[in-house]
């Protein structure tokens, strides 16, 4: 075991990236700006690490304002001493007793714990020389599960049965990591933004499809329905009888424009309809999900933690979880919930308000540690050029990660921070 580093510095820093005309857009957030609130971590032995988490500009500040105060009880401790018990850190910061009343362990408080997180593993993977997906597979299944907060799971996944689930996959482990040559497949987001015209869309998809693409997800929830229908057969079209397609309303419909809407969209054979209604409504989504099987629901982008998660996965409200590291508590909810729902029999397909690049690593874990099935990664290029080591997305699959950390350095940070 390597030595350890000790968090000597933690800073919180606010990046925002304006993005091209039109990016980013959807039925609700309609003026995007991709900002990143930072947790950077800086050790005795001249280490540093990077956390992050989403926002679209108005409010990173106020996520960062809060990674500044719950960031406090890090400081002085060594990353082998503090991951060695993470579960228990992590639901102590989750609760400081002022912050909590501001969520509980939603909102800004919990896109800053998130980040703050996401940065601890980070540190951990580096301090260790590996690339996180790695450092993930080496833990047995008790240190792994010493990094989980299960608090409110107990009746569905407690501490021994999550070890046990762990271990049950150990022993076939080899027959599938051979996703770490073939890479984990891809699918395009950005292709169907909202704001984007017909021609955009075809084009982006053409464009897509050469570079090997086969699955696309288009934005829907436009006040105008027939747009919506008309752009999806456009897609169908332009994509082909083949290809795969998801369609993501971003929240916009009511209940009953949701049952309409899905049963027109249907006939073009969608994988999924993503966020469909209000992500608070469960007995909405189990309503909608009954009603227009065999289409399925995807939700999880604004599912804020494990316990609402674990009602939406007994309820039968969706058949797809977008679990996010970067919207949940970090890495180590994401894997609780990954680990709630292979118990539970759900596919893990993330959403990526990282870009990918955490995500990345913790789809090969859920793959070859839990025996999730291989779906798909959501693909979005725009903050690209902003990280030092850049998913590598190459016919359509991405290639699986060597350096050590968890791909969060951010180009020019530590000019801002220095």
């Amino acid at each position: 075991m390597p030595g350890s580093s000790a968090i000597t510095r933690i800073t919180a820093v606010d990046m925002r990236y304006p993005l091209p005309p039109g990016a980013g857009t959807d039925a609700v957030h309609t003026n995007p700006e991709y900002s990143l609130a930072v947790t950077h971590l800086e050790t005795d032995d001249a280490q540093s690490a990077t956390g992050i988490t989403l926002t679209l500009g108005e409010g990173n500040r106020l996520v960062c304002n809060a990674i500044e105060i719950l960031a406090r009880p890090l400081l002085g401790r060594a990353i082998e001493d503090l991951m060695a018990d993470f579960g228990s850190v992590s639901r102590q910061i989750a609760n400081d007793s002022a912050m909590r009343w501001l969520g509980p362990h939603k909102g800004v408080v919990h896109l800053a714990l998130a980040s703050i997180t996401n940065a601890c593993f980070d540190l951990w993977a580096k301090a260790r020389g590996v690339p996180l997906w790695r450092l993930l597979l080496e833990l047995t299944p008790e240190e792994l599960v010493g990094t989980l907060d299960l608090s409110y799971l107990e009746e569905v996944l407690p501490r021994q049965c999550a070890i046990d689930l762990i271990r049950s996959h150990q022993v076939s482990r080899a027959e599938r990591e051979g996703i770490l040559k073939s890479g984990y497949p891809g699918y395009d987001t950005s292709i169907g933004w909202m704001a984007y015209d017909d021609d955009k869309v075809r084009e982006l998809t053409k464009r897509a499809l050469a570079r090997g693409f086969s699955a696309f997800k288009l934005k829907v929830g436009s006040a105008d329905e027939s747009r919506d229908i008309r752009r999806a057969h456009m897609l169908r079209e332009c994509a082909g009888d083949s290809a795969t397609l998801m369609f993501d309303a971003n929240q916009q419909w009511n209940l009953p424009t949701a049952m309409r809407m899905c049963r027109d969209l249907a006939v073009l054979r969608p994988l999924w309809i993503e966020e469909p209604t209000h992500p608070d409504d469960l007995m909405a989504h189990v309503e909608l999900a009954s009603a227009i099987a065999p289409v399925k629901v995807a939700a999880g982008e604004h599912i804020p933690n494990r316990v609402v998660f674990k009602n939406f996965l007994r309820s039968g409200a969706m058949h797809y979880v977008q679990a996010d590291a970067t919207r949940l508590a970090g890495v180590s909810e994401f894997l609780t919930v990954s680990l709630l729902a292979r118990r539970l029999g759900l596919p893990v397909v993330p959403h990526v308000g990282d870009m990918g690049q955490l995500h990345q690593h913790l789809v090969l874990f859920n793959h070859i540690a839990l025996g999730h099935e291989v779906n798909f990664l959501e693909h979005i290029p725009h903050l690209r050029q902003h990280f030092v080591h850049p998913a590598q997305v190459e016919g359509g699959v991405y290639r699986t990660p060597q350096e050590p950390g968890a791909s969060l350095d951010l180009v020019n940070l530590s000019v801002i921070v220095a």
